[in-house]
């Protein structure tokens, strides 16, 4: 269990380091080219399509060296 919970923590580490690189570069996560949004009046809705396949490719290739 420790050892999971120290990997957990410098995985959020690496996170919170890549999502202020993205920052900086001016790809903000949550807002790339391919996600949707449609606003009118009140009402917003938000399609995130790039984040999630973006998201779903890097989980997978996490995974899958997890199990290597």
């Amino acid at each position: 269990m420790p050892r999971l919970l120290i990997f957990i923590g410098v995985a959020l580490i690496g996170l919170g380091l890549l999502w202020m690189a993205a920052e900086r570069f001016g790809v903000t996560p949550g807002r790339l080219p391919g996600d949707i949004v449609y606003e009118r009046g009140n009402l917003r809705i938000y399609l995130p399509l790039a984040t999630s396949l973006l998201l779903s490719v890097l989980l997978s290739a996490l995974f899958w060296l997890m199990r290597r």
